[in-house]
C-alpha cells in the first residue's frame, strides 16, 4: 500500500521521475543487491529497447526483483549472480542466474507473505510471456522469462 501511495503522490518535478519498475530500474536493483561477498553482473544487449511497453518493463523488473530476493532467501552462499537482458527475435528475454549450492534458508518468519514465483508466472503469462525457474546444469539456479516486446 505504501508503494502505491508513493507512486500516486505528486512530488513536483516531472523531469526527475521515472516509472517504478522499468528496465533502467533493473540496473539499480543489481547495484543494490551486490555485496562484498556476492558479485552481480548485469549484461544488457544494446538491442534491448527502452521503448518497450511499460507493462513489459514492469514485469521484467519484477522478475529480476523476485529472483534476487529468492537468492537472498535460498542461496545466500552464491558468490556470483548474473542478470541478463536480451532481445531474442522481437522478444525480451530476462534471466537471473546464480552459482549457489542452495540449502541456506532464512527462518520461515523472515519470508514475506507474497506469492513468489507463482504470482510472477501469472504476471508473465498474462502478458503472453513464459517463465521458467529451476536448477542450472551443474550448480546454481536460474529464473528465465520471455515477453513479447511489442504491443500486439
Amino acid at each position: 500500500m505504501r508503494r502505491t501511495v508513493g507512486v500516486l503522490r505528486d512530488t513536483g518535478d516531472e523531469a526527475d521521475r521515472r516509472p517504478v519498475g522499468d528496465l533502467a530500474g533493473i540496473a539499480d536493483l543489481a547495484d543494490r543487491f551486490a555485496t562484498p561477498i556476492q558479485q552481480v553482473t548485469l549484461r544488457r544487449e544494446t538491442a534491448v529497447s527502452d521503448d518497450l511497453p511499460h507493462e513489459v518493463q514492469a514485469a521484467a523488473f519484477r522478475v529480476v526483483q523476485e529472483a534476487l530476493t529468492n537468492i537472498r532467501r535460498h542461496a545466500a552462499d552464491a558468490k556470483h549472480v548474473e542478470v541478463r537482458l536480451r532481445d531474442g527475435d522481437g522478444r525480451l528475454q530476462v534471466s537471473v542466474a546464480d552459482d549457489g549450492q542452495g540449502g541456506t534458508q532464512l527462518p520461515a518468519a523472515a519470508h514475506g507473505g507474497g506469492f513468489g514465483l507463482v504470482g510472477l508466472k501469472e504476471r508473465v503469462t498474462a502478458l503472453g510471456g513464459e517463465l521458467h525457474a529451476g536448477p542450472r546444469g551443474g550448480v546454481g539456479w536460474e529464473v528465465r522469462a520471455e515477453f513479447p516486446a511489442r504491443k500486439g
